[in-house]
């Protein structure tokens, strides 16, 4: 369990893959205080801690994971938003967020607002998933407020402190993100298409 407060950048040091497999070897400013068999979400998945080397250590995405989030499109040296499991008795700063990628989006719209930014998205609605105003979304991790929703389409605002400590600041103009939906939200979508 997350809360979409990025605790640290890492940096993709090396790439393996293992069949359908992907090893993914990073590096942090927390590798030290890690341990194997450990949770941490990787611009929003999470994944877990396999094998530490000194100031590195390494996660593995199965087949369904790269299928369904933009894991597999990394290259050596990219930058990933990383936030460590939740610890039980520690607020809540974001929502709620499970690591759990629902389905990826790209990046439609960047427009600077004297300080501030609003990156819109786009998303397949096929999918069932939706947004509203004010609610919850999870983009590359990062726990955020939707301004705008649509169909399949959402934009959000990035203060100046979230656009310089994470991944934010290096999208562009259909760059595809990761998305977690709201969970209370997902359960609300199931409930109404089970009642219809």
């Amino acid at each position: 369990m997350f809360t979409g407060i990025v605790e640290a950048l890492g940096v993709v040091k090396k790439l393996e893959k293992d069949g359908k497999n992907l090893h993914l070897t990073l590096s942090c400013p927390f590798t030290n205080a890690l341990k194997i068999d450990q949770s941490v979400s990787h611009n929003g998945v999470c994944l877990t801690v396999v094998d530490i080397d000194q100031d590195t250590y390494t996660v593995t995405a199965i087949d369904e994971t790269l299928t369904k989030t933009t894991l597999g499109q990394l290259s050596v040296g990219d930058v990933v938003n990383l936030e460590r499991g939740m610890k039980l008795g520690d607020r809540l700063d974001g929502h709620i967020v499970q690591g759990h990628v629902d389905q990826t989006a790209i990046c439609t719209n960047i427009s600077q607002h004297a300080g501030s930014w609003e990156f819109a998205f786009e998303y397949d609605a096929a999918l069932n998933n939706l947004t509203i105003e004010k609610g919850s979304i999870t983009v590359n991790g990062v726990s955020l407020t939707v301004v705008n929703s649509g169909i399949n389409t959402f934009s959000v605002a990035i203060i100046p402190y979230t656009f310089k400590h994470t991944n934010f600041n290096q999208l562009q103009l259909n760059s595809v993100v990761n998305l977690e939906f709201d969970v209370i939200g997902k359960y609300v979508q199931k409930i109404n298409s089970v009642k219809n």
